[in-house]
Parts: C-alpha cells; sequence; structure tokens
C-alpha cells in the first residue's frame, strides 16, 4: 500500500521531529516551504514556533489562503502549540494573522513563559490505549479557553482544554512529536486514511 504522503509546514519550529514521527508511523513527511507544494498533500501538520513570527511567515509567503481552502475542501489538518494558536478563529489577547479555521477561542502563553515550560501525564479521549497516560511536553504553551458546538475535547489539564479535535481538523496545546510515543500522530494518520476514503 502506497504510503500517504503529509506535508509539515517548514517556516519555523519542530520540523525534523514531526517528519521523523510521521516516518516512524509509516507515512512520508514531506516538509512544506512553498504553497504550491500543498496539493502533493493528503493532510498538513502545522508545529509549533512563535505563533505571530508564523502568522506573518504564512501571509508573506500565501500560505493562508491556499490553507483555508484545503481544508474547507476537507482535507486533514493538525497544529501542535502555536499551529493550535493559527487554527483557532479567536484569540483572547493579541493581533496576528490566523487560519481561523476551529471554532475556539485560544490564550497564547497560557501556561506560562519558556522558563516555565513542564512536562505532565495526560489522559486522551479517543487515543488508542487511552488510559495509559500521554507524556506531554508543554513549551510556552497555550490553552483553550472556549469551544463551539462542533468541536469535541480530547484532552484537559487543571481544567483546560488542551487537545480538540473539529471534523478533519485535530490540535494540540503540547508537542507529541518531542516523545516517543506515535499514538496521536498514529489518530491524525487514521483522519487522513479516513479523508481519502471518502
Amino acid at each position: 500500500m502506497k504510503k500517504p504522503n503529509i506535508g509539515v509546514l517548514a517556516l519555523q519550529g519542530a520540523v525534523r521531529e514531526h517528519l521523523n514521527m510521521l516516518e516512524e508511523c509509516g507515512a512520508r513527511g514531506i516538509p512544506v516551504k512553498h504553497p504550491a507544494e500543498l496539493p502533493f498533500c493528503s493532510g498538513l501538520i502545522i508545529p509549533g514556533g512563535e505563533s505571530t513570527t508564523i502568522g506573518k511567515l504564512m501571509e508573506g509567503c500565501g500560505f493562508l489562503e491556499d490553507i483555508r481552502a484545503l481544508a474547507q475542501e476537507g482535507m486533514p489538518l493538525f497544529g501542535t502549540c502555536a499551529g493550535l494558536i493559527m487554527m483557532a478563529r479567536r484569540l483572547v489577547e493579541g493581533d496576528q494573522s490566523l487560519l481561523g479555521l476551529m471554532d475556539v477561542t485560544v490564550r497564547r502563553n497560557a501556561f506560562g513563559r519558556q522558563v516555565d515550560s513542564f512536562e505532565a501525564e495526560l489522559v486522551l479521549k479517543e487515543i488508542d490505549d487511552a488510559p495509559h497516560p500521554f507524556h506531554g511536553v508543554f513549551i510556552r504553551a497555550p490553552w483553550i479557553e472556549d469551544t463551539g458546538p462542533e468541536v469535541e475535547k480530547l484532552g484537559e489539564f487543571k481544567g483546560k482544554a488542551i487537545m480538540a479535535r473539529q471534523g478533519n481538523m485535530l490540535a494540540c496545546a503540547f508537542h507529541p512529536e518531542l516523545t516517543d510515543d506515535t499514538r496521536i500522530h498514529s489518530y491524525f494518520l487514521e483522519m487522513v486514511a479516513e479523508s481519502i476514503k471518502v
């Protein structure tokens, strides 16, 4: 069976780690640096980094409209940390370019600054072996402050939503690519497989 091509937006952040995780899961990871590469992808990961910078780069390189259009056509998207911020429709504070796709309100740097980074054991819905905690790595992490009716919360930490899904879109506030646990990437690949069948 042919491996699906999964793009990783290669403007900033843990691009290599996502690519390695995809390969480990049996997919073909493609670093995406230009909008013209998007049509060759069956799904797209938007990695962490500095969301304001990523937003400016996405706008300057012409990614925003193309990614919005592909997502609205059903291409699965997965955002981690700053990727979650980019996918949100609303921010609690700040003014930056957003994809505005997920019906969520996000608070940037909600858990604190770089020095406040931490790790925690998380129980996540819909993830294989869900009772077995997922080791979450939080770096200047946001949280989801509010969700619309079509958004399913898949994980919380200290009462705050840190992972959610809306149709073909998945997002989390932490960095699964910085662990050895492939379950979240495998879950995203299942979303991709379902979209290909349709």
